[in-house]
């Protein structure tokens, strides 16, 4: 049977009970269980990152395939460089802005990482979240591959109760967080999207520099603008169309998180990340 797990003092860590049920998350964790933890955005599903059989797990529980690689949450800015190479001044501008926060970054991966998240082609993404039970938690555990709390196609979850519903006994744990996404919810009205903003920086090297924004969610263009300049690729003049429509700079295949939806309805967001990736090969 499942459970959930009320974790909504969070404003006081320090309670027995919340501990206790992070602690109960992390041994789940520990065992490559899964569990669904609240964030900043949205409800996800986390795995061990580092665990191939938990990995799999999350996928098939979201029906998702090897070709949709979960992104990868992280306690700290410091695990950025535990986890990339070749990370770009401008990305850490953005990272030092943004983070912790709703936005994600796509960056190469260390070859040396002993993992198997899918189909990466050696790129991963990663976000620190702002929320505090999913920080708490990573700070127990480690990086952890996380995918919004959904069935893949199916609209994301912003209660543990939705959650639970969608996933059912394929999770073990489900820490109950309250509704997750009102630090944005100001940009949900406004946009109808509630996801992160994912900026892809793993062609800068080889496309004169530029940074692509790859999907638009609650840390608007303007914002990373403020902090990158011209270093930010202009945006596409026709939805899918590359800004830059040489091979050269073309867009890479990136494992885009799923907690993250692109310039599409938010309750489409698992599609509209298979949409994006298909449209990132079409441009190659």
């Amino acid at each position: 049977m499942t459970r959930i797990y009320d974790c909504t003092s969070e404003s006081d860590t320090s309670h027995s009970d919340y501990q206790a049920h992070i602690s109960l998350a992390r041994t789940a964790i520990g065992r490559g269980a899964l569990v669904v933890i609240p964030t900043d955005t949205v409800y996800g599903v986390a795995a061990d990152a580092f665990n191939a059989e938990a990995v799999q797990l999350l996928l098939d529980a979201k029906g998702r395939s090897r070709q949709s690689p979960p992104p990868v949450l992280i306690p700290g800015i410091p695990t950025l460089d535990a986890l990339a190479v070749d990370v770009p001044q401008p990305v850490r501008d953005l990272v030092a802005a943004f983070w912790p926060g709703g936005l994600t970054v796509i960056v190469n991966a260390q070859p040396s990482l002993v993992w198997d998240l899918g189909e990466t082609r050696g790129t991963v993404a990663l976000r620190m979240p702002s929320n505090q039970i999913a920080l708490d938690l990573l700070a127990a555990t480690g990086p952890l591959a996380v995918s919004s709390a959904n069935l893949s196609g199916m609209p994301a979850t912003r209660d543990a109760q939705a959650a639970e519903a969608a996933l059912g006994e394929s999770v073990e744990v489900y820490l109950d967080g309250g509704t997750a996404g009102s630090t944005y919810e100001s940009v949900f009205g406004q946009s109808g999207d509630g996801s992160s903003t994912i900026v892809d920086a793993t062609g800068f090297d080889t496309n004169g520099g530029f940074l692509h924004i790859v999907r638009s969610g609650v840390i608007s263009r303007e914002a990373i603008a403020a902090v990158v300049g011209d270093v930010l690729a202009a945006a596409p003049a026709i939805p899918g169309v590359p800004a830059e429509p040489s091979e050269a700079d073309a867009t890479p295949t990136i494992a885009a998180p799923s907690h993250d939806a692109a310039e599409e309805d938010a309750a489409e967001e698992d599609k509209a990340e298979e949409d994006t990736r298909n449209e990132t090969d079409a441009g190659r």
